[in-house]
């Protein structure tokens, strides 16, 4: 996780798998800080390589600040096996059969399960990629208090539209406070839908765009990519953990 640097907490975790509103098992990695009882949960969606060691340290290093933190896996109606063996052009393939309204109900799921385990009294959602975008979705739902987007699509890209697959933009100005995290060289969120998203937020002085101008797409998570840089994926980090701060009052 690189530069999102460990708190002062200590931190247990452990997996486990909840029930979907359709009966498919949904696994999740959970972790909770020791000690004091977390405040705010958090629900992370992962970016399109779904759940994996990377996003339980991300989980890990979050819980470390104090909150409680699940990861769920996006593809959870895909065959385990299968899953498994699928590679990035296979999970593209994937996301245009997708249905919003299952994973918006799964992440609620994962939302309840965290209050039902820490009793949180507020609930964040943080999400990557096309986790990222899902969490510009799931910040209109009412279940959340917070989201941090980070580089979310903010229209749905033309080749992962899909029959049940609905625009950000269209519950764009119904969200709960809200920072997107975006890169200006990011091919994935185009000046076009920078503007469309500000536009979205003009009377929303609780939505922040905080833009990275020469940062291109997933220059925050994954310290092996390519397109990772560092400092701004520290500052990042800091402004994404001062908005969730902030947010719990």
């Amino acid at each position: 996780m690189g530069a999102l640097r460990e708190g002062s907490d200590g931190v247990e975790a452990e997996s486990f798998a909840i029930d979907g509103a359709d009966g498919a098992r949904i696994p999740l990695y959970h972790a909770r800080p020791l000690g004091s009882p977390p405040r705010v949960g958090i629900v992370v969606h992962p970016d399109i390589g779904g759940l994996r060691t990377l996003f339980e340290e991300l989980a890990e290093r979050l819980a470390s600040h104090g909150h409680s933190v699940a990861v769920f896996e996006p593809f959870a109606r895909v065959d385990p096996d299968e899953r498994v063996a699928m590679d990035l052009d296979a999970r593209m393939e994937a996301v245009r059969t997708l249905d919003d309204a299952q994973q918006l109900a799964d992440m609620e799921r994962v939302a309840d399960a965290l209050a039902e385990r820490d009793a949180v009294r507020e609930m964040a959602v943080i999400g990557f990629c096309m986790g990222g975008m899902y969490t510009l979705k799931a910040a209109a739902t009412g279940r959340f208090d917070r989201a941090v987007s980070f580089y979310g699509m903010v229209t749905v890209p033309e080749n992962w539209r899909g029959p049940r697959m609905a625009e950000p933009l269209a519950t764009a100005t119904t969200v709960c406070p809200t920072m997107a995290v975006l890169g200006g060289a990011d091919p994935w969120t185009p000046p076009s839908d920078v503007a469309a998203l500000r536009v979205a937020w003009k009377d929303r002085p609780d939505c922040e765009i905080v833009l990275y101008p020469d940062a291109e797409h997933g220059f925050v998570h994954d310290p092996e990519r390519p397109a990772h840089r560092a400092e701004d994926a520290e500052d990042a980090w800091r402004r994404a953990l001062d908005f969730l701060a902030e947010r719990t009052g």
